[in-house]
């Protein structure tokens, strides 16, 4: 059978780049087991109250749900079980620095197979006030509004 190339989408937090501010990110690997990855295959996954932090120098995925598969017997997984995150000790020890400052977290993006393993993408992000969600709805409003003038424009041409 010949390997899997390219990026599939598992799942996505659209939320997070609502909520937080993303400033870096990384791609990180997933200790997985395997009726999770079979759940996860079928394209079954939920990033939307999952964060990660660190713990004894090594990066824990929590509360993403990744449902139990159908045709699990008692292997199953529990879903909402706590993970491991593969970083290198680099990464890691720059994510702990950044997490210890107050107001900083991270926050899982999205959830995907690369060649064939699964990875997440996890970002470091500051939350956003409420005022600044209305600039950013604001902001995309007005973009949206001049992409229709712009189309117009080229029409009436």
């Amino acid at each position: 059978m010949p390997r899997e190339q390219g990026r599939k989408m598992i799942a996505q937090n659209k939320r997070a780049r609502y909520d937080y501010e993303i400033v870096d990110t990384w791609e990180a690997g997933l200790v997985l087991m395997g009726t999770e990855v079979k759940a996860l295959r079928a394209g079954r996954a939920s990033l939307a109250d999952g964060y990660a932090h660190v713990m004894d120098h090594e990066v824990w995925l929590e509360n993403v749900h990744i449902p139990e598969y159908t045709e699990g017997t008692w292997t199953n997984h529990a879903p909402r079980r706590r993970r491991k995150l593969l970083l290198n000790r680099r990464e890691i020890s720059k994510i702990e620095q950044k997490t210890d400052e107050p107001g900083w977290t991270l926050v899982p993006l999205a959830l995907y197979f690369k060649d064939g393993r699964a990875k997440i993408e996890i970002g470091l992000g500051r939350g956003k006030k409420a005022y600044d969600k209305r600039q950013a709805i604001a902001k995309r409003e007005a973009d949206r509004e001049m992409q229709k003038a712009a189309a117009a424009r080229l029409r009436r041409r």
